[in-house]
C-alpha cells in the first residue's frame, strides 16, 4: 500500500502540479487577467473601467476622431466660414458683376443685346467685359434678338392691336437690327392688319358717344397712334360706323376713304 500511495503522490498519472506563485501586476504581460477578473465581450472589465470618463470618442481613442473633425467634414471646406476658400478678398470680377446685372434684367423680361449693353454701360462696365459676357450669352442662347422680335410682334400685335409700323418703331428703339425686325414683321400681312384695325374699332364703338363725325375722328386718330396707315384706319372706321345704326351709316356713306387718305399724304 505504501508503494502504491507513493506512486499516486509522485509523478504518476494523477499527480497534481504545485500551485503557481501569484505574480505581481508588474510581472504580468500587458492585457493578461488575474484569476478573479472577468472579461465581458472582447474588452476586459478593468481596461474598460480605466477609460477616462467612459467616453468612447475621447481624444486619441480608437473609437472616433478628435473633437472638431466632424464639423469640418460637414462644412466641406477647411475655411472657418465653410465658403470653400481659405483666403482671398471675395471681390467680384468685372465679368462676374456684368453677368449678375444681366441676369437681374432678364428676370424682369426678355431683353435684346443692345438693351443689356446699354444697362451695363450705365453701370460703368468696360466695353471689353460687355462684349465678353454678351458674346457668351449669344452663344448659349440666353439672348436671341430674332426670337425676341418674333415674341414681341406676336404679343404686341394680338394683345395691344399695334400695326406693323408701330411695332417696327418699338423694335428699332430696343436695338433690333432692321433685317431681323423685318423678318418678324412678315408674320403680319395686309389682311391681318385690316382685321386687327376693325376689331379695335368695334371694341371702342361699344362705349363711344357723340355725333358720328366726332366719333369718326377719334377712332381714326386712335388707329393712327397704333401705327395703322391712313387708308386702313379710315376704311375700318367707315365700315364699322355703317354697321352701327342708321345715323352713323348715313354719315359713313359720305366718307371717301381714298380721298381722305390722299389728303394725309400717308400710304394707304
Amino acid at each position: 500500500m505504501a508503494g502504491r500511495r507513493g506512486a499516486r503522490s509522485g509523478r504518476g498519472w494523477d499527480a497534481l502540479p504545485p500551485p503557481a506563485a501569484r505574480r505581481s501586476t508588474d510581472d504580468r504581460p500587458p492585457g493578461e487577467l488575474d484569476g478573479d477578473e472577468t472579461e465581458r465581450g472582447n474588452v476586459p472589465a478593468r481596461r474598460r473601467r480605466s477609460s477616462p470618463g467612459g467616453n468612447p470618442t475621447a481624444p486619441g481613442s480608437r473609437w472616433g476622431a478628435a473633437p472638431g473633425a466632424g464639423s469640418r467634414s460637414l462644412s466641406g471646406s477647411g475655411s472657418p466660414d465653410g465658403s470653400g476658400s481659405s483666403g482671398g478678398s471675395g471681390e467680384q470680377s468685372e465679368s462676374e458683376r456684368a453677368r449678375e446685372i444681366c441676369l437681374r434684367q432678364l428676370a424682369l423680361r426678355p431683353r435684346t443685346r443692345a438693351e443689356l449693353a446699354k444697362v451695363l454701360a450705365r453701370k460703368e462696365i468696360s466695353e471689353e467685359a460687355i462684349a465678353e459676357v454678351l458674346d457668351r450669352y449669344d452663344e448659349v442662347g440666353i439672348i436671341d434678338d430674332a426670337a425676341f422680335a418674333r415674341a414681341w410682334v406676336a404679343s404686341r400685335h394680338h394683345g395691344r392691336g399695334l400695326a406693323r409700323r408701330a411695332l417696327a418703331n418699338e423694335l428699332r428703339q430696343r436695338g433690333v437690327d432692321a433685317e431681323v425686325a423685318g423678318e418678324a414683321l412678315d408674320s403680319i400681312d395686309d389682311e391681318g392688319e385690316a382685321a386687327a384695325a376693325r376689331a379695335l374699332v368695334d371694341r371702342k364703338l361699344r362705349t363711344a358717344t357723340g355725333p358720328p363725325d366726332a366719333v369718326f375722328r377719334r377712332l381714326v386718330g386712335m388707329l393712327a397712334r397704333k401705327g395703322y396707315p391712313a387708308g386702313v384706319a379710315i376704311r375700318a372706321v367707315k365700315d364699322a360706323l355703317a354697321d352701327r345704326d342708321a345715323e352713323a351709316a348715313e354719315f359713313a356713306d359720305q366718307i371717301d376713304a381714298d380721298a381722305l387718305a390722299d389728303e394725309t399724304g400717308e400710304p394707304t
